[in-house]
């Protein structure tokens, strides 16, 4: 009978890591941890302490910190592998995990499965050939060396490849590998384990190669497993369910969708909400129950299709089943600075950088030359930021792993402000007030198209007015929806009085919010 050894990869929530492993275990599994280095150590010392008298569980003896795109995913995932070889000689499986994977199918039913074919399940699709990546780089991937983190250091990143490319500096990919591409998301058997180990000991040449691509998580164990295991032994996919939309975002499934994962033919699922926690105890239950049945209709990825594409021919609010509880995450908070003078608040959020460690983002729903990171398409016009505003934010949330986030909104934006402020996150509101002189009005009135150099004065006299009212409409609108937090600072009020709506809005001090409402020529035109 199939017994698998989970190779978990973490690197934050250890509750939920904790109740992952005794689940899992629980039926007579094991699971080898890798605790991301980069994460708390009180955290990993948690966990351990948890776990450490549990005789299934390991932990990888070397722990590397990790980062999206980078070698190191690899490597974590071999240090892992390598403990629970080592460990658990019985194991004859074994299964790469998230800490937002949950089974979705009984512990008896995946060894039943396990056990009617002996083959490793992995999608292992031809690099070149294939059209597994969307966007992005492709072949650059591999054949220029990268030293950098395009996430954390775009500009070295992009930098280093251009030099590569301009001094014709492209490396030969190794001879007798044919590259394949996939998820990461494997279940090997344990003799493929051990033949792969064995290759990682004795073919240095491929390890350096490997060392610097990009995205090695995606080609790797793909490659080594063609290479090795006769294709006849090999199912080209994942037993993990997971979906992306078209911008690469994973699909988050909530407590709604038991019923829906249940029926897929997959054992686990990815991504699982943090919130969702009547799914994962309902899930948790499954696992353990051997009496379950399921009727598979493997339905999910045609019917997530058809309804989003209810939304692009006109049906954009129609009900969408994975939407049902969308939320940026009852933990998390979004701070917003409301400012008419983009140019105000672009000064503050510079003061704020300097004295917190937030990370800020500035009119990132009206300009469309905002600084962000690439997030697979979904940053790439204003229009695809705002129909998807709260993917969006969810995403940033994870790019820069934190709960905490500044953005700038302008009054005029009060869907946005109405969206996250109903949301389950905190969301908290920093209202800049400005005066406006007529040069100004007459200013912003040529900016958004009201008026044009040739206008003429009188003509222009008379705007005055409407866009003065229309500017305090929005700043009325703002204030009637009544924002739980909602903290306003003015151009005419005392700093003291202002110091304390910033150490409000931002919970600091009131030294460095006297620090923010000093700062010079915050207000100047």
């Amino acid at each position: 009978m199939a017994k698998i050894a989970y190779i978990l990869l973490c690197h934050k929530d250890p509750d939920a890591i904790i109740q992952q492993a005794r689940r899992l275990t629980a039926v007579g599994d094991f699971m080898s941890i890798h605790f991301d280095a980069r994460a708390r150590a009180e955290d990993y010392r948690k966990i351990k302490d948890a776990l450490g008298d549990n005789p299934n569980v390991t932990f990888a003896k070397r722990r590397c910190k990790c980062g999206w795109g980078e070698w190191s995913l690899v490597q974590a995932t071999l240090y892992a592998v390598e403990a629970a070889a080592e460990v658990f000689p019985r194991a004859t499986h074994f299964y790469m995990l998230s800490g937002d994977c949950m089974p979705i199918k009984s512990a008896r039913y995946a060894h039943d499965f396990l056990d009617e074919e002996d083959v490793d399940y992995i999608e292992s699709f031809d690099f070149f050939d294939s059209e597994w990546i969307k966007t992005g780089i492709k072949e650059e991937r591999l054949i220029y060396r990268h030293f950098f983190n395009e996430r954390n250091n775009k500009k070295l990143f992009y930098a280093s490849y251009k030099l590569q490319r301009r001094l014709g500096l492209n490396r030969e990919i190794p001879g007798d590998l044919q590259i394949q591409i996939g998820s990461q998301w494997w279940c090997l058997r344990r003799t493929t384990i051990e033949w792969i180990l064995n290759f990682t000991r004795k073919r240095r040449d491929v390890m350096r190669f490997f060392r610097t691509t990009w995205i090695p998580d995606e080609t790797f164990f793909q490659t080594l497993v063609r290479h090795l295991v006769p294709d006849t032994q090999i199912r080209a996919r994942t037993l993990t369910f997971l979906m992306f939309t078209d911008y690469g975002i994973p699909v988050t499934f909530y407590n709604d969708h038991f019923d829906l994962l249940k029926s897929q033919d997959s054992l686990f699922a990815r991504k699982i909400s943090p919130e969702a926690v009547e799914l994962k105890r309902r899930l948790g239950a499954l696992y353990a129950d051997d009496s379950a049945q399921f009727q598979i209709s493997d339905e999910g990825r045609n019917l997530f299709e058809f309804l989003t594409g209810r939304g692009r021919i006109g049906r954009r609010f129609a009900s969408r089943f994975w939407e049902t509880e969308s939320t940026l995450g009852r933990h998390r908070k979004l701070m917003i600075v409301v400012c008419k003078k983009w140019h105000v608040a672009k000064r503050m959020l510079e003061q704020i950088r300097q004295a917190t460690n937030v990370p800020a983002i500035e009119y990132l729903f009206s300009e469309e030359h905002t600084a962000l990171p690439d997030l697979g398409g979904i940053q790439a016009t204003l229009g695809k930021r705002t129909r998807h505003r709260r993917a969006l934010m969810r995403v940033l949330f994870d790019y820069f792993k934190t709960d905490e986030m500044i953005i700038c909104l302008d009054p005029s934006n009060l869907d946005l402000m109405h969206d996250f402020g109903s949301d389950r996150s905190t969301t908290k509101f920093l209202e800049i007030k400005c005066e406006f002189s007529d040069d100004y009005l007459i200013g912003h009135a040529k900016r958004v198209g009201l008026a044009g150099e040739q206008t003429p004065q009188d003509t222009l006299e008379r705007l005055l007015p409407t866009i003065r009212g229309d500017i305090t409409f929005e700043s009325d609108r703002i204030r009637d929806e009544d924002f739980e937090h909602h903290c306003i600072v003015s151009q005419t009020a005392p700093t003291e009085d202002n110091a304390e709506q910033i150490a409000q809005f931002l919970d600091i001090h009131m030294d460095k919010a006297i620090d923010i409402a000093k700062t010079p020529y915050l207000f100047a035109d």
